[in-house]
């Protein structure tokens, strides 16, 4: 079966068992601030597992992409060694929120691997928690009573907590669970070694396919366990080796998932791959192989994260995937030969081939293109540079072993691949101080740990079942009860309490508006102010430092309104501003990320080309045209999504949206939006552009601000032009004095150049005489009273003198030391010298470093009081 065929025919035998079929969610989670992505299928459901929402449907069955590259789950430096681990892959679940239980769970799974899929019996084993007699959890005796059914006693294994107890984390739903594993080894090698002995001993073709989690109880704080209130059930099967074993192959990479990949890469490459059925392999071969699976993984996992609105960066997520890319990128250069950018090449087959299922990826085609492209060539760059400050480090090393603690600058400075640093030292008959290089490592990430770290109590239960309701569209105040809160500690915030009210008007962090803040006040006057407010697993948390003296009387809370009015008013801009790009540049311009908060708004699109002045003026023109004409919100709550669409409103990659929508209405203007707006456009007053800008290959990013903002600009640049008429003695005309002081300076400036033209004219006659045969070349390093400029021309001029010529001339023009080394090229060629080598070399006296060709090189630095030494030491070069 070909993969397209599996994935339905999975999809349609859960919904012939009454599973509502779900899209994926998106790869990227946008509410969720315990993950980065989405690691299981189980991810986008967690709400109904914690009983903090309701689903759909109690029956819902998907694929869901996951990212497995950081956290608890991080498969990343796995990845292309062997033939099974992936970054992106795709989870096949189907989910019971308290109605069926293992039963019918482990009945159908079975029904569907052996009777839809009709894979070989005899090859699956399964296996059952064998019990915790610590935390009181029985052996899983009604999971084995199934399995006895289907599978001989023999195939049944006993797995452990760490195999058999499924958890989401340090806290929340867990309960054991039941795999299905697969012997997919030749006939051969099954009757020599039994597979039973192989499951989870990570072997490459006796692999786990199936795991059906019973979620029965919950993990507290303490880390004690409680029983959940509903029994669910959450399975998740692994596409890719699902494929691998319906397609009679050993490893997933031979599968019609990712061939289409690899022949792309041979294609671009000129290389071939070996299929893993290959029995013996050379060392260079291998290297190609495992290149060639990281390129084809990687560019699966950036490209989808991409098309969900995660753009490569240097922070969080976008950190994740740049890395992820990097990794592909290096592999490449060093294993393929790979020295242009070639992985966005293949970005067309993989929009071809999954596509159909995945809209997202064929939608942003060429925008994930475009930004791969664009990070291939910046990071190939960087690179070159990590080759040229190796080498510096190599030369200024009399040492075989090379530092570890200069490997990981390299590293963490300027992302320069570790196993790259090692690969050209070992060509160099060179070693690495490996020891010295994990250290420093181990340092920052216990730094980055522990100001990470989040150590979260239980949630202290005051008022069960009552469902919160949030009342901030039409409401700034309410009277309140408390109904759970729970103590949070983190190295960033301290020590905070998370309050959950039974209706809230304070606005949780989402679609790129910040939380609200506020006042909690108790019936005696006493106020717990609200620092902040976020969503978290359907639960809206409002942060505050302390709790108040009595928890359970009725509370009244103020939303603060001077924040809330303002970032009201920076978000319905942003939708006036999204309408205006389209209009004015194209109806290209997709939104690709957002962030509202009282001082600016700041709009992320996707745009081809740098975004004109005059276009921007048309864009301020259009909105503020729209502020003026005061539109009202028209607001349609709980609209079903079609309706909404059909209507024409704008809906963002990236974003999950249910069955019914909120729509956000003003004018022309339409959009899918949770977030909070002004009533009128009138209430934004004005609109300004401050800066635009690249953010990615096609992709810009413009700030603005409205409201009293503007008006503290527009305050400002009146102050600037008072003191600039002031400076220039008031006069009638500004412009015209501005433009004749600027033909002034123009003026001087040529008279300046002229002069020290001459300058250096005397000078040459001068410093010839100066000149000292050593060694056959003639030689001098002096500093000149010259800008760097004429420095240079002043060289040239010199060697014209002769072919044995070498200058270093020292300028320290506004009291920035920079040094010109000139050398003769019959010298360069005759005694092996290079300006660029010594330059850099001197460029350490005046705290610089510079670079430039073999004749002629330059280096700045910072410390003028260098230049002395850096003097003295050049004739080193010659002696």
């Amino acid at each position: 079966m070909k993969s397209q065929d599996i994935r339905k025919a999975y999809l349609q035998f859960f919904e012939s068992k009454g599973h509502l079929i779900v899209p994926s969610a998106p790869i990227v989670l946008k509410d969720d601030p315990t993950l980065m992505f989405n690691n299981s299928g189980m991810a986008q459901f967690k709400e109904y597992f914690l009983g903090n929402g309701t689903p759909k449907s109690k029956r819902i069955a998907d694929t869901q992409k996951c990212l497995r590259v950081s956290g608890k789950h991080n498969d990343l430096e796995d990845v292309g060694f062997d033939t099974y681990h992936h970054t992106m892959f795709e989870m096949l679940g189907n989910w019971s929120f308290g109605d069926y239980f293992k039963k019918e769970a482990l009945d159908w799974a079975w029904e569907f691997l052996t009777e839809v899929l009709k894979l070989d019996k005899d090859r699956l084993y399964v296996s059952v928690f064998e019990g915790n007699p610590a935390e009181n959890v029985a052996f899983d005796q009604e999971a084995w009573d199934i399995w006895k059914q289907y599978v001989p006693e023999d195939r049944i294994i006993l797995g452990n907590k760490k195999d058999n107890f499924w958890e989401m984390g340090d806290q929340g739903p867990c309960g054991p669970c039941s795999e299905i594993h697969i012997d997919l080894r030749t006939d051969e090698e099954r009757a020599a070694v039994s597979g039973r002995s192989l499951v989870n001993a990570d072997h490459p073709q006796v692999v786990e396919i199936w795991n059906n989690v019973f979620m029965e109880f919950n993990r507290k704080a303490d880390g004690s366990l409680e029983k959940l209130p509903a029994q669910h059930v959450d399975t998740g099967m692994g596409f890719e080796r699902l494929c691998m074993a319906m397609q009679n192959v050993t490893s997933n990479y031979d599968t019609d998932v990712f061939t289409p990949l690899i022949e792309k890469v041979e294609q671009i490459t000129g290389l071939k791959y070996t299929s893993n059925e290959v029995a013996t392999i050379s060392e260079e071969q291998n290297k190609t192989n495992i290149a060639i699976r990281v390129v084809v993984d990687h560019v699966r996992a950036v490209a989808f994260a991409i098309a969900d609105g995660q753009l490569p960066s240097n922070t969080g997520a976008g950190y994740v995937i740049r890395r992820i890319l990097r990794r592909a990128i290096r592999y490449g250069f060093t294993f393929l030969n790979t020295k242009e950018p070639f992985i966005n090449k293949l970005v067309e087959v993989l929009a071809n081939q999954m596509g159909e299922f995945f809209p997202e990826i064929k939608a942003q085609q060429q925008l994930v293109t475009n930004v791969i492209r664009e990070e291939e060539a910046s990071f190939l760059r960087t690179l070159d540079q990590g080759l040229l400050l190796l080498e510096n480090i190599i030369t200024n090393s009399n040492e075989k072993v090379i530092s570890g603690k200069k490997a990981f600058e390299l590293y963490d400075t300027y992302g320069f691949p570790i196993d790259l640093t090692a690969l050209i030292l070992r060509e160099r008959g060179l070693d690495l101080d490996v020891q010295a290089f994990e250290t420093e490592l181990q340092i920052q990430k216990e730094r980055s740990r522990a100001a990470s770290k989040v150590k979260a109590g239980d949630w202290q239960i005051l008022i069960d079942d009552e469902e919160e309701e949030f009342i901030g569209y039409d409401y700034t105040e309410a009277k309140i009860k408390i109904t759970r809160y729970r103590k949070v500690e983190s190295a960033k915030d301290g020590e905070v309490y998370q309050l959950v009210f039974n209706m809230t008007p304070f606005y949780p962090e989402g679609g790129g508006q910040i939380g609200d803040t506020g006042v909690l006040e108790a019936a005696n006057g006493d106020v717990i102010y609200i620092i902040d407010t976020k969503k978290e697993n359907n639960l809206i948390m409002h942060f505050a430092k302390e709790l108040p003296s009595n928890l359970s009387e009725i509370f009244k809370v103020i939303v603060g309104p001077d924040r809330r009015r303002k970032s009201a008013a920076n978000h319905s801009a942003t939708h006036l501003m999204h309408l205006g790009l389209r209009t004015i540049l194209g109806t290209h311009v997709e939104q690709k990320g957002s962030l509202v908060n009282p001082n600016y708004l700041r709009f992320d699109f996707s745009h081809f080309s740098k975004v004109s002045d005059e276009e921007l003026k048309l864009v301020e023109a259009f909105v503020n045209s729209r502020i003026a004409a005061q539109l009202q919100l028209k607001e349609h709550r709980n609209i079903p999504i079609q309706q909404a669409m059909e209507q024409g409103a704008m809906a963002l990659f990236g974003e999950k949206y249910g069955d019914t929508v909120r729509m956000i209405e003003f004018g022309d203007s339409k959009e899918l939006c949770g977030g909070i707006h002004v009533k009128n456009t009138a209430e934004i007053w004005h609109f300004k552009i401050i800066s635009e800008g690249a953010v990615a290959a096609g992709i810009r990013r413009i700030e603005a601000i409205t409201g009293d903002a503007v008006k503290e600009f527009f305050a400002q640049q009146e102050n600037a032009l008072a003191s600039i008429k002031e400076t220039l003695k008031n006069p009638q005309d500004t412009i015209k004095a501005v433009v004749s002081l600027q033909e002034d300076n123009a003026k001087l400036k040529k008279q300046i150049e002229q002069l020290l033209k001459e300058k250096a004219k005397n000078l040459k006659g001068e410093l010839a005489s100066q000149l000292q045969t050593i060694n056959g070349i003639q030689f001098l390093a002096v500093q000149v009273d010259l800008n760097p400029e004429v420095a240079k021309d002043l060289a040239y001029e010199l060697g014209t003198l002769g072919t044995n010529i070498f200058l270093v001339l020292a300028t320290a023009e506004d009291d920035k030391p920079m040094l010109s080394c000139y050398i003769s090229k019959e010298l360069v060629a005759l005694k092996n010298l290079n300006a660029g080598t010594i330059v850099r070399e001197l460029g350490k006296y005046i705290q610089g470093g510079g670079g430039g060709q073999p004749f002629f090189a330059t280096a700045g630095g910072k410390n003028v009081s260098g230049i002395k030494e850096a003097l003295e030491k050049a004739i080193d070069f010659v002696k």
